[in-house]
């Protein structure tokens, strides 16, 4: 290998880490639904493979919104390349019946399809705030309630990206999200690329 190789080799992961870092800091901060960001980027429709949904016996404080007695309910759910199986993010979600539409909160209930894309279909309007985002180790990630998660993403080795926001309906949020990213994404997209001009 030459020496110009070894350069050309280093730009181009230079390249990718800037890639990936760029957008990364677009997902994590974006206020619109996620899913529609990730299928432009893999350029594949996602699904969602719901994990866990149950009803809250026990509300936490931090979503316990005024006196209300409405129920909360706790989903936990994939989102997966619908193509290739990838997984794309591990998401929780708590959602508050009170401040839902009820048309949502059946559908959400029925477990019939993504929560982005239900608000999408139904045409709700709706607003969304981003509280946290960053990145995390394998160890330091927890669930909505501050507890250890396991994630469900396969083979990390590099920090997660992750974002917490709000979804509104009114004037308190209705659905508390947190979603984990496979940090992956990017170089599986790039690879899918490059194998298909080989192969073309």
């Amino acid at each position: 290998m030459t020496d110009t190789d070894g350069k050309d080799s280093q730009y181009a992961g230079e390249a990718l880490d800037f890639l990936q870092k760029l957008i990364f800091d677009l997902l994590l901060v974006t206020d619109g639904r996620t899913t529609d960001l990730l299928e432009t980027l893999l350029d594949e429709k996602m699904r969602v493979t719901v994990i866990r949904q149950e009803q809250l016996n026990e509300i936490h404080a931090d979503y316990q919104v005024e006196s209300s007695d409405a129920p909360l309910y706790l989903r936990e759910s994939l989102l997966i390349s619908d193509k290739s199986d990838f997984i794309v993010s591990h998401n929780i979600a708590i959602v508050n019946s009170k401040y839902v539409p009820a048309s949502l909160f059946e559908s959400i209930a029925h477990r019939q399809e993504g929560i982005g894309k239900a608000i999408s279909s139904m045409g709700l309007q709706s607003y969304r705030k981003v509280v946290d985002s960053g990145l995390k180790g394998e160890e330091e990630t927890v669930d909505l309630f501050q507890k250890p998660l396991n994630l469900r993403i396969p083979d990390l080795h590099t920090k997660i990206p992750y974002k917490k926001y709000d979804i509104y309906f009114q004037v308190f949020p209705g659905i508390h999200m947190l979603e984990y990213f496979n940090p992956e994404v990017i170089r599986y997209r790039l690879n899918k690329v490059l194998n298909s001009k080989m192969e073309g």
